[in-house]
């Protein structure tokens, strides 16, 4: 969402948070974590596909198995542009593909399900757990609206990411990640 105020601002940012989310112990913490959650979310895929009914049961399921393979791929991704490429994964790694035809073919379908998966689990789970009206909302229509948050949310952040959707200048250096050529 920082990508609204612009690539510097988002840069800026991040070089804040890997203060401490590159520190060696929050960083393997969060490897931890997220590991534990992609075998977790296959298993429990696997476990459940049979038996699942409604809307939000399925969107539970798929959206877990989704949000796995999305972690299993972006943290790749990570590894291999910061360990082998020697990019700093910032902004113009992440956006690179996002901003460059026919790659954002691929990567947009690619981060939007992420977000939508992301906002489409937290939506189930609340559908699941929650008993009680807020505010004159039943579970479910506070579940859709969770789920339309971050519909709208999705868009906003393309927004961001393509600089209000004219699309943000990739540095030279990452071009080889989009298999562009300069001429020199």
């Amino acid at each position: 969402m920082f990508s609204l105020f612009g690539v510097e601002q988002h840069i800026q940012l991040m070089n804040s948070f890997r203060l401490v989310y590159r520190h060696i112990l929050a960083e393997t913490i969060l490897l931890i974590a997220i590991f534990i959650q992609i075998i977790s979310g296959i298993k429990l895929f696997l476990k459940k596909k049979k038996t699942v009914t409604g809307f939000f049961e399925k969107l539970q399921l798929w959206s877990g198995l989704y949000l796995s393979i999305f972690f299993v791929f972006h943290l790749a991704a990570i590894f291999m542009g910061r360990y082998f490429l020697n990019l700093d994964t910032n902004i113009y790694f992440g956006v690179a593909g996002l901003n460059t035809f026919p790659l954002n073919l691929f990567f947009i379908p690619y981060y939007g399900l992420a977000i939508f998966s992301f906002f489409g689990h937290i939506s189930a789970i609340h559908y699941k757990k929650m008993k009680h009206p807020i505010f004159g909302l039943t579970p479910k229509k506070q579940s859709i609206l969770i789920l339309t948050f971050g519909i709208i949310l999705n868009i906003v952040t393309f927004y961001g990411l393509t600089n209000k959707f004219k699309g943000i200048k990739i540095p030279e250096e990452y071009n080889l990640m989009i298999e562009k050529k300069t001429n020199r």
